[in-house]
């Protein structure tokens, strides 16, 4: 099984909690290790987690570094999780998983769409997207050709 980051607006509003926390779930149900922080936690609001901007800095890029792929649900804009998809694509090299639903904005940022490296997943049901997704990350399991493996099985 994979170690996934998961990213998720914050600061950019915290209307999408129960997404994160039904995608983390089914993640973590299928064996995954998700790294997640406050993002799924329905007791830290838009102002974020009660720790110094630093320390979420270097324990959020740690856990990308650590990570297999990150999967982003990117239908609340956010400035923090724009930063997370470069961050995992153009430092560290890893796959980018971006789930999106068109229904919830006019669209969605070009720089994720534009991008021919990042696998958007647009769905309007989450069953649906979980289906989607499980086969995305499929790619990336042990035993996949052509990925470097980056945590032990």
């Amino acid at each position: 099984m994979l170690t996934i980051y998961f990213a998720g607006a914050i600061s950019g509003g915290r209307g999408d909690v129960a997404y994160y926390r039904e995608i983390i779930a089914a993640l973590e149900a299928d064996g995954h290790r998700v790294l997640a922080g406050a993002v799924a936690a329905e007791n830290v609001g838009a102002d974020g987690e009660r720790l110094e901007s630093c320390a979420i800095f270097d324990r959020d890029i740690a856990w990308i570094a650590e990570a297999d792929a990150i999967v982003a649900e990117v239908s609340m804009p956010s400035t923090g999780v724009g930063y997370e998809i470069a961050t995992a694509r153009y430092r560290f090299e890893i796959p980018v998983i971006c789930l999106y639903r068109p229904a919830y904005t006019k669209r969605c940022t070009a720089m994720v769409t534009g991008d021919r490296g990042i696998e958007l997943i647009e769905y309007s049901d989450t069953a649906e997207m979980l289906v989607r997704l499980r086969a995305a990350l499929a790619k990336y399991t042990a035993g996949a050709r052509g990925y470097p493996r980056r945590t032990p099985a």
